[in-house]
């Protein structure tokens, strides 16, 4: 008998076979030529826009949406790569509602901002479908800079060095360049390998070699890398995982959130992976909701997201807190998990329930228990593997404004160092503009 998602335990197979591509499909599919005009019409063209003002990368929304409202979307792209050139990714996985679209005009006075983040895909998606590169590579400088980490930042830095005519040698240590556009990011936000056909289109620049399966400290040494290139760029993420505080999550069935959505995104069938009838998701950002979404779609009958604190603190947006909640998710606030309970094998939760005051967050003495076949813990990551003499601030690479590192001739950027959100957007931005600092130090100006 085939399972279903009344199988108790955590097993494959849950759906019939055209649900899990049913499920899978884009989040936000694309608008056609005419949807476009129709959205591109409603933007006011601010200046001073306060789109342009919330977009870490600074795109000139409006720019590109008049672009597009006169028919010249390959123009429109040029805008948008100009300033991300991950614009489409961005246009894919950024919080638009917490960026640009919240600040909209239309937003604040309509409650319906102008689409931004679909326009800035149907723009994108027009130029790189071409399959055409809007940018040409100067002239060689004769210098060169090592890039470790393949993820947004780094391969944003890539790309402006490369133009600038510096080749770039990036060092991932996975087998897939990308970083968490590849191996982070909910599967239904970056369907069809999406991922993969934006390195591949950015690398046409020319002057990037990627060379993956090598990490910082096993494979590579910073003072290796100083020795043989002319600048560096530390763009390693946060590979570290925090520990869940409560007894019993070393049983089975007890799982990193992080860990479950890069085999999920890495599956080439996913009807294949185990899922449990009933999940519980511990945390409130990002990845707590991208692992109970798709632990949802799945199969798994129940799944429960447990934050310690309130709603309104949640890091995950309200967006994101709702379409959790549309796809069946239950989510349960103001609760910490106190321990994991089953013999050898979880079977159920149990939480203490919070108050928070003027003193902080306090456990109330209330409890609950809910069934888990398996746990997927999305509680942060910490930064590993930094080398020796690379100065901390907060548990991340200490830079200044610019992106240089306590170490002269080295920069850093993205998840890695302390600066913005955790956002790919933000990622390229810093990626951005280190790679135009280290420029200037490379050619002698700075």
């Amino acid at each position: 008998m085939p399972n279903t998602a009344f199988t108790s335990g955590i097993a494959a197979g849950r759906l019939d076979p055209d649900a899990y591509t049913d499920n899978f499909t884009d989040l936000h599919p694309p608008l056609d030529d005419h949807e476009a005009m129709v959205a591109a019409d409603r933007c006011y063209f601010c200046h001073d826009a306060p789109c342009m003002t919330a977009c870490p990368t600074s795109i000139d929304v409006p720019m590109f949406i008049r672009q597009i409202a006169t028919g010249t979307p390959e123009a429109a792209a040029q805008t948008i790569f100009e300033a991300n050139i991950l614009g489409g990714m961005c246009a894919r996985v950024c919080p638009t509602e917490t960026l640009c679209e919240e600040v909209c005009v239309r937003e604040v006075a309509e409650g319906k901002p102008v689409e931004i983040g679909r326009l800035q895909r149907y723009a994108t998606d027009t130029l790189m479908e071409k399959g055409t590169h809007p940018f040409t590579r100067a002239a060689e400088t004769g210098k060169s800079v090592a890039v470790v980490g393949a993820g947004p930042a780094g391969l944003s830095a890539a790309h402006r060095l490369a133009r600038y005519g510096h080749t770039v040698t990036i060092y991932d240590s996975r087998a897939k360049a990308g970083g968490l556009n590849e191996y982070g990011i909910a599967s239904y936000k970056s369907p069809d390998n999406f991922a993969q056909a934006e390195v591949d289109w950015l690398l046409k620049i020319g002057g990037i070699t990627i060379e993956t399966g090598k990490s910082l400290g096993e494979d590579l040494t910073l003072d290796a890398l100083k020795a043989e290139f002319d600048a560096v760029f530390l763009a390693i993420g946060l590979s570290g995982v925090n520990a869940l505080k409560a007894d019993g999550v070393d049983k089975s069935g007890v799982l990193d959130a992080v860990d479950f959505i890069s085999d999920l995104r890495q599956s080439t069938d996913l009807s294949t992976l185990p899922i449990g009838r009933n999940v519980v998701v511990i945390g409130g950002g990002m990845t707590a909701v991208d692992a109970a979404v798709q632990a949802k779609l799945l199969g798994a009958q129940n799944v429960t997201i447990a934050y310690r604190r309130g709603r309104d603190r949640m890091s995950a947006s309200e967006f994101e807190q709702d379409l959790a909640t549309s796809k069946g998710v239950q989510i349960l606030y103001n609760a910490q998990p106190v321990a994991v309970h089953g013999n050898g094998a979880c079977a159920e939760v149990e939480f203490e329930f919070t108050a928070e005051s003027d003193s902080g967050l306090s456990g109330t003495g209330e409890t609950v228990r809910i069934p888990a076949d398996q746990v997927f813990m999305a509680i942060g990551q910490t930064l590993d593997g930094v080398p020796d003499g690379i100065e901390l601030e907060r548990g991340k690479i200490a830079v200044d404004t610019l992106g240089r590192t306590s170490v002269a001739g080295v920069w850093a950027g993205g998840d890695c160092a302390l600066g913005g959100e955790d956002l790919t957007v933000t990622a390229v931005a810093e990626g951005r503009d280190s790679a135009e600092n280290m420029h200037k130090f490379l050619m002698g100006e700075g």
